[in-house]
């Protein structure tokens, strides 16, 4: 099941979520991009915190 990292705010701002394929998770975006497979959950969803908090 997808987590919700980042919900609220402004239209334009980047909703990041993670996704879990098979014993890896992965960080999403609204804007597309995706991050690196990571065996830590807790890794996949800095890695989504640190792309919506970049400029």
């Amino acid at each position: 099941m997808p987590q919700q990292d980042v919900s609220t705010g402004d239209p334009e701002t980047h909703v990041a979520t993670t996704v879990e394929r098979g014993s890896f998770a992965i960080a999403r975006c609204s804007c597309g991009w995706s991050g690196p497979a990571r065996r830590s959950r807790d890794k996949a969803r800095t890695d989504a915190a640190s792309h919506t908090s970049a400029p």
